[in-house]
C-alpha cells in the first residue's frame, strides 16, 4: 500500500506552531499525519531510543474549555492507560503520556500506510473475502479489548490502520472505559463519538457497553461492501435519528449478488435492539469466520447460515415512542450549532457530542422526496366463313293447253342424275371448305405468367405440342412462369402443332463486383461495367485501409442486384488520429492501463528521484496532442529515491566521519551530545547506522 506522506513547509510551521518542536525535549515533531475531533496526531521521533514514533498532542481549544478542561483531560489520559493494558497485534501499541507546559500528549506506535478510510475511498465497493480478511483483525483487537473490561466506543475507518506490511491495527481507544456500574451511563450526559458509527443506544441514553464496538464494526462492513454509509442525511442529528429508528439496509440492496449470509452478517452485527445483537466482539468474529469459510468454498446460497445469523424478525422496536429523548449534536461546548472537521472524515460527520439537551424538542420524522373498367376483349374463334349458295330449282315449263291425244313420247334419265351429280359436289365443297377453313384449326391458350408445368398441361390439353423455346429475364413475371408463347395467345394454329413457350428466369441481376481497396473513381468505372449504378460515398477511419481507397460496399461484394441498382461505397479517411492523455503525476499501473485501453503501446523506464514517489509516473513523451492506434507513448516511472547504506561513523572524528558519510552521498549534519566536551567524535547518527537511507538525505551527527 502507498505511504501517505506530508512534506514539511515553513508555512506549515507558522500554522501549526507544535511541527518543530521537541516535547519535553525529547519527541520531535517531524509532520502532521491526521487531525481528529479531540486532538492531532503527528510523526516524531524518539531522540532517546532513536525510533520513529506517532504523537497525539490534545486541541488547544479542549484544553481551554473552562469546565469541560479536565474532564477532556482526563479523558486524553485514559487513552493512555487503557491502550497500555492491551498488548494485542492489532492494537496500536501506547508508549507513553505526558504533559509539556500545559500541551498533553500522548506517545504511540507510528504504523506507516493507509487507513481503512483511504481503502474504502479507493476500492469500494470491496470484495467479500477481503472486507473480511480486514475486519477480522479488527474484531480480534476489539475482542482482546471487552475481555479486559473495556470498549473503544469510536471504531471508524480512519482509526483502523493498514501498514505497509499488511499488519491491521485499531487505534485511538481515547473514548474507551471500564465496563462497571458507574460508567453505564454518563453523569453529563454528553457522548463522545462519530454519528455515522454510533449504535441506537448510545444515542438514546448514552449507554454502552461491548455490543455498541459491534454495532460500529456491522456499519463498516456495511461502507466496505457498499462503498457508501448506511444512514446519510444532511446533518449529525438525522444521522443520528435514522440509527435510532431504521434498520441497516442488506449491503445486496446496493450491491446486488452478494451472497444472503452477508446481509444476514450486517443485520445481525446492527441489529437496533441490543438483545439480537452479538454480545461482543469474539462472538461476532466467531460468526464472521464461518461466513469467511462459506465464501472461501464458494458456497453461494446458505440457507442454514443466513438462518443462523439472522435476528429473529418482527421483534418489537425497542425504541419507538422515543422521539422525546432525542439528542442535540454540538462538537464545541462554546457554540450552539453543530459542526465537524472534515479532515477526520471527509465522507461524513465527524466525532460529536451527543447532549440529552435535546429532549422534548418534538423533532419529527421525515421523509426523503381506382376507379374505371377493365377493358373488354374480342371472343376469340368467332370466324364467320361465306358457304357456297344453294343450287335453285329447277324451272318448270309452261304447259300447254291440252290437245288432241297422241302417244307419249320416251323421256330421258339424264337431268335427274345431273342434278344429283350437281348436289353431291356442292356439298362436297361445302365441307371441304368448312374443313380447311376451320375445322383443322384452334387457337393458341393463354399461359403467360402460369407456372411451366401448369401451362404445358393447358396447351396439351388443346390438341397442341408444348416446347420451351429458351428463357428471358423478366421484372414482372416471376421466375419459372412462361413470359410469352409462339404463336401469340389467341393465335389460330393447326391442331397438333408446337406452341413454343419462353420461361422467366427472373428480373437480371448482377453482382456487385469486389471494389474494395481500390481508388473511387476505380470502383465507378467497375460498378458501371457491373451494370450498376454507383450511389453515395461515406467517409470513414480505417487502421487498415489506406486514405483515398475503398472499405467496403453497401450492399457487400458479391450481392446480387438488378440491373442499374445504385450500389453505396465507403472510403477510407485513413488511421483516425486519438488525443493522447497526460499521465505525468499519477500511479503507474493507471497510466499504463489508460494508455493502453486507448490503443497505445507503452514503453517504461524506471529511475530513481528524490522528488517523484516511487510508482509515480515523472515524465512522459508525448504528454499530449494525438497519436495514431498502435503509436508507442513512453512513460518514466520513478523508482523512489535511491536508498543507500548508512556507513558506520560512531567512534570517527567529525572529519572522518563526514567523509565516509559524503562518499556514500550523504548531506551531513552535526549535533552536540548534553554531555558534550569538545571531543568531537561522535557517539550516535540519525538515521543510525546500518540502515538504509535517500541518497542525498542528510545524515545528522551527535557529538560529544
Amino acid at each position: 500500500m502507498e505511504v501517505l506522506r506530508v512534506e514539511r513547509t515553513t508555512a506549515d510551521r507558522v500554522a501549526d506552531p507544535i511541527i518543530g518542536r521537541s516535547l519535553d525535549d525529547r519527541y520531535r515533531i517531524l509532520q502532521r499525519i491526521a487531525r481528529g475531533g479531540m486532538a492531532t496526531v503527528y510523526e516524531a521521533v524518539d531522540t532517546r531510543l532513536d525510533r520513529a514514533v506517532a504523537v497525539k498532542v490534545m486541541h488547544e481549544g479542549l484544553r481551554q474549555s473552562g469546565s469541560q478542561e479536565e474532564e477532556f483531560s482526563q479523558r486524553f489520559r485514559r487513552e493512555a492507560q487503557a491502550a497500555a493494558r492491551l498488548a494485542h497485534q492489532n492494537v496500536v501499541a501506547v508508549f507513553d503520556q505526558g504533559d509539556d507546559d500545559g500541551t498533553l500528549y500522548l506517545v504511540m506506535e507510528y504504523v506507516p500506510g493507509i487507513t481503512l478510510r483511504d481503502l474504502v475511498r479507493a476500492e469500494a465497493p470491496i470484495a467479500p473475502l477481503k472486507t473480511l480478511m480486514v475486519v477480522e483483525p479488527v474484531l480480534e483487537a476489539l475482542a482482546a479489548a471487552h475481555r479486559a473490561g473495556m470498549i473503544h466506543r469510536d471504531v471508524k475507518p480512519e482509526n483502523v490502520l493498514l501498514a505497509d506490511d499488511g499488519r491491521v491495527k485499531v487505534a485511538d481507544f481515547g473514548l474507551a472505559r471500564a465496563i462497571n456500574a458507574e460508567t453505564q451511563h454518563t453523569s453529563t450526559g454528553v457522548l463522545i463519538g462519530t454519528v455515522s458509527y454510533l449504535s441506537p443506544e448510545l444515542v438514546v441514553a448514552g449507554e454502552a457497553d461491548a455490543r455498541a464496538d459491534v454495532y460500529a464494526v456491522g456499519v463498516l462492513l456495511y461502507e466496505m461492501l457498499t462503498g457508501e454509509k448506511p444512514h446519510q442525511a444532511e446533518t449529525p442529528i438525522q444521522v443520528a435519528y435514522k440509527h435510532v429508528h431504521e434498520d441497516i439496509p442488506p449491503p445486496s440492496a446496493r450491491v446486488p449478488g452478494l451472497p444472503a449470509y452477508l446481509d444476514a452478517l450486517v443485520a445481525r452485527a446492527t441489529a437496533r435492539d441490543t438483545s439480537l445483537r452479538p454480545r461482543d466482539a469474539g462472538v461476532l468474529l466467531h460468526q464472521v469466520h464461518r461466513v469467511h469459510s462459506a465464501l472461501a468454498a464458494g458456497v453461494v446460497d446458505d440457507p442454514d447460515l443466513v438462518e443462523d445469523l439472522l435476528p429473529v424478525a418482527h421483534r418489537r422496536d425497542p425504541f419507538v415512542d422515543t422521539d422525546d429523548q432525542m439528542p442535540r449534536v454540538i462538537i464545541d461546548p462554546s457554540q450552539d450549532t453543530a459542526s465537524w472537521s472534515p479532515l477526520e472524515d471527509s465522507d461524513g460527520f465527524d466525532a460529536v457530542a451527543i447532549d440529552d439537551a435535546y429532549a422534548g424538542s418534538g423533532y419529527q420524522d421525515f421523509a426523503p422526496y381506382s376507379s374505371g373498367t377493365e377493358p373488354t376483349s374480342a371472343i376469340n374463334g368467332a370466324a364467320a366463313v361465306a358457304m357456297p349458295p344453294a343450287p335453285e330449282p329447277a324451272r318448270v315449263p309452261p304447259q300447254r293447253p291440252p290437245g288432241p291425244q297422241r302417244p307419249r313420247p320416251r323421256r330421258s334419265r339424264r337431268g335427274p342424275i345431273m342434278l344429283i351429280g350437281l348436289l353431291v359436289a356442292a356439298l362436297a365443297v361445302g365441307v371441304g371448305a368448312w374443313y380447311f377453313g376451320i375445322a383443322r384449326y384452334t387457337n393458341t391458350p393463354g399461359v403467360i405468367n402460369l407456372a411451366q408445368a401448369d401451362a404445358k398441361d393447358k396447351i396439351t390439353q388443346a390438341g397442341l405440342k408444348f416446347k420451351v423455346g429458351g428463357q428471358a429475364y423478366s421484372t414482372g413475371v416471376p421466375q419459372g412462369a412462361v413470359v410469352s408463347t409462339n404463336p401469340d395467345p389467341g393465335s389460330r394454329i393447326l391442331k397438333g402443332h408446337t406452341v413454343a413457350v419462353t420461361i422467366s428466369r427472373g428480373p437480371e441481376t448482377h453482382a456487385v463486383p469486389d471494389v474494395r481497396g481500390r481508388t473511387l473513381d476505380k470502383a465507378q468505372q467497375m460498378l458501371q461495367d457491373a451494370k450498376l449504378s454507383y450511389g453515395n460515398a461515406t467517409e470513414q477511419y480505417s487502421q487498415k485501409v489506406a486514405e483515398g481507397k475503398v472499405i467496403t460496399t453497401n450492399p457487400v461484394p458479391g450481392t446480387q442486384l438488378r440491373g442499374g441498382s445504385p450500389v453505396d461505397v465507403v472510403v477510407s479517411k485513413g488511421k483516425k488520429p486519438i488525443d493522447v492523455p497526460n499521465y505525468i503525476g499519477q500511479d503507474v499501473d493507471t497510466a499504463i492501463a489508460g494508455l493502453k485501453q486507448a490503443g497505445f503501446k507503452v514503453s517504461r523506464k524506471d529511475v530513481y528521484s528524490d522528488s517523484v514517489p516511487a510508482g509515480i509516473v515523472g515524465k512522459q513523451t508525448p504528454q499530449g496532442g494525438t497519436l495514431f492506434r498502435g503509436a508507442s507513448v513512453g512513460i518514466v516511472v520513478s523508482k523512489g529515491p535511491q536508498m543507500v547504506l548508512v556507513p558506520k561513523t560512531v567512534g570517527l572524528d567529525i572529519a572522518r566521519a563526514t567523509a565516509r558519510l559524503k562518499k556514500r552521498g550523504f548531506q551531513v549534519a552535526t549535533t552536540n551530545a548534553p554531555t558534550y566536551v569538545g571531543l568531537n567524535i561522535v557517539v550516535a547518527s540519525t538515521p543510525d547506522q546500518g540502515t538504509m537511507a535517500p541518497k542525498g538525505s542528510t545524515i545528522t551527527l551527535t557529538l560529544t
